[in-house]
C-alpha cells in the first residue's frame, strides 16, 4: 500500500497554473506523434505531412476524450456547474473519446489528402498505446482514474487535496498502474509485429482487440457510473471495438498481395 502527497500542481503565476497531468498529456502527445511520424515514413507517408496533420488529429481526440468524460460524469461532476466541463486541465479524459474523436479527424483528413486510411492507422497503432501508457503516469499523481477502495495488498492513498480521488486517505485500486502496464506489453507486441507482410490495417485490429479486451476487464476494478446490463461506458465501448476488430481480422487476408500501394 502506497500514500502519495504530490500536489497536482507544480507551480502558479498569478491565474496561470502548471499542472503535471498537463506536462505528461503534452509528452505522451509528442512522443506518440514523433513515433507516428517515424513508422508513417517507413511505410511510405512523408513525415513532414504527418506533423502538419498531428495537431488536428490531435485536437480531435481531445475533444472527443473531453466530450466522453464529460457525458459519462455528468450526473455527479458537472451537471452542478456546467462551465467545468472546459477546465481540461484540471484531468478527466475518456480514453475512448479520444480515439473515436482522433478517428473521426484522421479519417477525414486521410480522405481529403487522398490517402490510405488504414495504412495510417498501422503506423499510428504503436506510437498511441505507447502514448496512452506515458499517459496513465498523470492519472497516478493527480488520482484520475482509480479504482474501488481497496483494503489491499496494493493500494494509492493521496493526501493532497488538489488531487481527484473522492475521499483522501482512502486506499483505491491503482487501476491507472495496471493499464500503464499492460499498453507498454500491448507495444511490444505492435512493435513487434509492425514488420509483419500483412494487409493494410491489420496491425492496428490486433492493437483494438487487445486494448478492448484489456479495457473491459480492467474497468471491473474501476469506480466509473454504471451505464447498462450492469456495465460502465468503457466496457460497453470495448466490447463493440473487441467484435469489429476480431471480426475484421477473421475476415481480412493474413498475407499482403503481391500489388505494390500507395499511401
Amino acid at each position: 500500500m502506497f500514500t502519495i502527497s504530490i500536489d497536482p500542481v507544480i507551480f502558479n503565476i498569478g491565474h496561470f497554473t502548471v499542472r503535471w497531468y498537463s506536462l505528461i498529456l503534452m509528452t505522451a502527445i509528442g512522443v506518440g506523434v514523433w513515433l507516428t511520424a517515424r513508422e508513417a515514413e517507413r511505410r511510405g507517408f512523408k513525415k513532414e505531412d504527418i506533423y502538419d496533420v498531428a495537431v488536428w488529429i490531435v485536437v480531435g481526440g481531445l475533444i472527443g476524450a473531453r466530450l466522453f468524460h464529460v457525458l459519462d460524469h455528468w450526473s455527479d461532476e458537472y451537471a452542478m456547474n456546467p462551465i467545468r466541463a472546459l477546465y481540461i486541465w484540471e484531468g478527466g479524459l475518456a480514453i475512448w473519446g479520444a480515439m473515436v474523436g482522433g478517428l473521426s479527424a484522421g479519417a477525414l483528413i486521410a480522405w481529403r489528402r487522398g490517402w490510405r486510411f488504414p495504412k495510417l492507422l498501422d503506423a499510428a497503432a504503436p506510437g498511441l498505446v505507447l502514448a496512452q501508457a506515458i499517459g496513465r503516469i498523470a492519472c497516478v499523481i493527480t488520482g484520475d482514474a482509480m479504482g474501488k477502495p481497496t483494503d489491499g495488498p496494493f493500494g494509492f492513498a493521496y493526501t493532497n487535496p488538489n488531487v481527484m480521488v473522492p475521499q483522501l486517505g482512502v486506499y483505491y485500486t491503482p487501476m491507472p498502474v495496471y493499464e500503464l502496464v499492460i499498453n507498454l506489453g500491448i507495444f511490444a507486441v505492435l512493435w513487434g509485429l509492425r514488420k509483419r507482410n500483412w494487409p493494410d490495417g491489420r496491425l492496428f485490429l490486433v492493437y483494438l482487440t487487445l486494448y478492448s479486451l484489456e479495457r473491459f476487464f480492467l474497468a471491473f476494478t474501476s469506480s466509473y457510473r454504471i451505464i447498462a446490463f450492469g456495465l460502465t461506458q468503457s466496457q460497453i465501448v470495448a466490447i463493440f471495438g473487441f467484435a469489429i476488430g476480431l471480426a475484421l481480422l477473421a475476415w481480412m487476408p493474413r498475407k499482403l498481395s503481391a500489388r505494390p500501394r500507395k499511401a
